[in-house]
């Protein structure tokens, strides 16, 4: 009776290996079946930098797509297409991952090399785009940067600062020169660069319409794509007519649009509306800034905007109000004055800090238009 037992029990053990062994293999052969199969990657490149990329596979539920861009990795996609726009010269390896679980995929690679193809490096076309006409307002003044040159209304302003205003009052790095400046395909393209000229490590431009283009109040916008990289500061803004007669701050400032870059929140992703002005014999300036909820202001065109009037100053971002300051008060009366543009990349300062190892050079600034409207 006893050997009987053992012999059943041997005989059930023995069993329920077999059906153990009989199911890992079953799964395995599950798992086998259940791999997407026969992936196709094509891509579709553009002049501007852009690049499309569509897959198939079978038996797949979803895929990801990593543009060999950043540290993210590869990103879930709807559908069977994703598009991405380069910003950088360089050789990308773009993966395409087809999934049937989170854990279980199979991929391909495909490798794309963008080229410094056009003047300004590679413009995206997305972004916001303003009207050109306001109810109340009439437009005065525009500049779409049509042709090969920039036009009278503008000259350049020229060197270090020095030596009346050396660094340009904010211990800046760049050498400002006109070869810095291009205009193309309906662009103003201010580009610095990591070149030594001058006594100084970078260039860039400067530009304004002093004694060519100002204006008392009106609604002004100006579409821009910005730089990055710590160290790099662009600026959109406007200086009192009057600023060879009394200097600065009495002649007042306003600052349609600052950034200061680097890689960390409030950098790259934020912009400052702010204003400058001699508060009875004090400086002052108040200031207010607009802060993405995704990605920064190069990834794509932004519109940045002042409604000003004698009452107000009010910022804008595509259309948005988020910053504002009343200049009724007598000590504000510097901005019930004339004001001429000026348009810039500084490297370095005070504010922003000076460029590192992450800074990558030439840096952009490129703007579509400035359009100027006064109330009727």
């Amino acid at each position: 009776m006893i050997i009987l037992m053992s012999k059943f029990k041997i005989m059930v053990l023995f069993l329920l290996t077999a059906w153990i062994g009989q199911s890992c293999s079953q799964e395995e052969v599950d798992q086998k079946v259940l791999l997407p199969s026969n992936l196709n990657v094509e891509l579709e490149q553009t002049e501007s930098g852009r690049v499309t990329v569509s897959f198939q596979a079978e038996n797949v539920n979803f895929f990801r797509v990593d543009f060999g861009v950043g540290n993210d990795g590869p990103q879930r996609v709807t559908g069977n297409q994703a598009s991405f726009t380069y910003r950088d010269p360089g050789e990308y390896v773009i993966t395409v991952q087809a999934h049937t679980t989170e854990e279980d995929f199979i991929s391909e690679s495909v490798s794309v090399t963008i080229a410094d193809q056009i003047a300004g490096g590679l413009i995206p076309e997305e972004g916001f785009i303003s009207p050109e006409e306001y109810s109340g307002y009439s437009l005065v003044w525009r500049d779409e940067f049509e042709g090969d040159a920039l036009s009278s209304d503008w000259v350049h302003e020229l060197g270090d600062g020095c030596p009346n205003l050396c660094g340009w009052g904010n211990n800046e790095s760049q050498f400002y020169r006109r070869e810095n400046t291009t205009v193309r395909d309906g662009y103003l393209i201010i580009e610095a660069k990591e070149e030594r000229f001058g006594g100084k490590e970078y260039t860039s431009s400067r530009i304004k319409t002093q004694d060519q283009q100002s204006f008392t109040y009106g609604r002004i916008d100006i579409r821009a794509l910005l730089p990055k990289g710590q160290g790099i500061w662009p600026a959109l803004w406007m200086l009192g007519d009057n600023i060879t007669e009394v200097s600065w701050p009495a002649c007042g400032e306003i600052d349609i649009m600052e950034m200061i870059g680097g890689s960390q929140s409030g950098r790259d992703d934020t912009v400052h509306g702010t204003v400058h002005w001699d508060n009875n014999g004090s400086y002052a300036n108040f200031g207010g800034s607009k802060t993405l909820t995704d990605g920064i202001f190069n990834d794509k065109f932004y519109v940045f905007s002042i409604i000003w009037d004698a009452e107000k100053i009010v910022w804008l971002l595509d259309n948005v109000p988020y910053h504002e300051i009343d200049i009724r008060p007598q000590s504000l009366d510097e901005f019930r004055r004339p004001f001429f543009f000026l348009f810039n990349v500084a490297v370095g300062g005070n504010w922003p800090g000076y460029p590192n190892a992450s800074t990558r050079f030439p840096q952009r600034m490129v703007v579509d238009y400035v359009r100027v409207f006064q109330a009727d």
